[in-house]
């Protein structure tokens, strides 16, 4: 998924429970040129890795063969520069035991390669508001410890600063399940999400007002949508696409452009409702199915930490598998359904009593906004046609239908 955090501005991402902080290295790394090998400027010495794998297999182990793997990484993706899965094999006497952890190099907006794709006139800004660092300061807080019982993050073991504002950091590798996302364990995510929420509203409630900077739904609306989507969408480019004529009913593009003028109204009903935070970017894709414990859930990408209405984290965890064509368009009303009533359940057991209309509002406007404008592959649909894309310009045109009438279907 797309870092919410930077879809203002530019086109379409813990200390561990049982991890003692104060063993954590923050220093920066030399790593001599041998290191270095896949691992680039991250790379650590045979001490330091070897003290990195014992902690994740909370032994005493010798290190044997190992390499690194790296994970495709979204060109959008402004703040992460890599990801790298490092495995290997490690001996405890007469023991093999087979290891694994995941390195995540975090950078500042400026080494972006597509920094150039934000005005001119607001880069400066951009770059300097950015928080790019913001997984590393979500892992070492309190966050972790304050998760409901059935969610958690994932162990960290090191964080090195790469200096020239990157950052390296050394979690746990989760082995997750391959069983598919069921009704089942959507509701699962969404009572603990509504725990989640139900905790933090006191939090929420005492934010000053403001230092949040202003990089919420607001921003959103004012940047990426006002200055690229709206525009794009209300011009003649997109007249006579063959993508669209095929995929899109006739009234889309005028139901959007009606939308979009309700957008301003929607956020000042967010703005009264119950505040919270939560998750901030909760879809199926950062909720991982440990395959040793498949009835938890491990958090990662913790985004957008300032208040939001509650409901907010829905949804995300209902278009999430929807955006990939996983969940087919026509599932979408009745998971919709199963999330607000497992939600609310998940409120009450934190002793959160909010009106489930305040609920389903603050769901349904925020999922809209966040995602009824950005849904549609904008940006491809000029490319060659190919299979894949034709299937993809399909599952989302079907999803934008969903999420505009939604969207239409508000109260004032």
């Amino acid at each position: 998924m797309i870092n919410p955090l930077v879809q203002a501005v530019a086109p379409p991402g813990f200390a561990a429970d049982d991890t003692d902080a104060d063993a954590l290295d923050l220093s920066p790394t030399t790593p001599t040129p041998e290191d270095r090998v896949g691992l680039g400027s991250a790379a650590l010495s045979d001490a330091d890795l070897t003290a990195v794998v014992r902690t994740a297999l909370g032994r005493t182990v010798e290190l044997t063969a190992w390499s690194v793997s790296p994970i495709p990484v979204a060109v959008t993706s402004i703040s992460t520069e890599a990801v790298l899965k490092v495995q290997g094999n490690a001996t405890a006497g007469a023991e093999r035991l087979p290891w694994a952890v995941l390195v995540k190099i975090l950078r500042s907006a400026r080494h972006w390669p597509g920094i150039t794709e934000v005005p001119a006139h607001i880069r400066q800004d951009f770059i300097d508001n950015l928080p790019w660092h913001a997984e590393a300061d979500i892992l070492t807080s309190d966050l972790p410890g304050r998760l409901p019982p059935g969610l958690r993050t994932p162990r960290l073991f090191r964080i090195d600063d790469l200096g020239d504002e990157r950052m390296a950091l050394w979690v746990e590798f989760v082995e997750t399940s391959e069983t598919r996302w069921n009704i089942t364990r959507y509701q699962h995510a969404a009572g603990l999400l509504g725990r989640l929420a139900g905790r933090r509203t006191a939090e929420a409630a005492a934010w000053p007002v403001g230092s949040a900077g202003g990089m919420g739904l607001r921003n959103m609306a004012g940047g990426l949508l006002g200055l690229k989507i709206f525009p794009l969408i209300a011009g003649g480019s997109l007249c006579r696409n063959a993508l669209l004529e095929k995929h899109t009913d006739r009234t889309l593009r005028a139901d959007l452009l009606t939308l979009a003028g309700r957008v301003p109204a929607m956020l000042d009903h967010l703005d009264r409702l119950t505040p919270s935070i939560g998750h901030g970017d909760a879809c199926p894709q950062n909720l991982l199915v440990p395959a040793d414990a498949p009835d938890t859930l491990v958090a990662i990408d913790i985004s957008w930490q300032f208040p939001e209405a509650i409901g907010f984290d829905l949804g995300q965890l209902l278009v999430g598998l929807a955006h990939t064509g996983e969940l087919p368009a026509e599932k979408l009303p009745e998971v919709h359904d199963v999330l607000l009533s497992a939600y609310l359940d998940g409120l009450g057991a934190e002793g959160c009593d909010v009106d489930i209309d305040d609920v389903r509002y603050g769901f349904d406007a925020a999922m809209v906004i966040r995602s009824a404008f950005t849904s549609m592959p904008w940006d491809e649909l000029n490319d060659p046609v190919t299979a894949e894309l034709d299937a993809s310009v399909a599952s989302r045109a079907a999803l934008t239908r969903y999420l505009v009438n939604v969207g239409l279907g508000l109260r004032p």
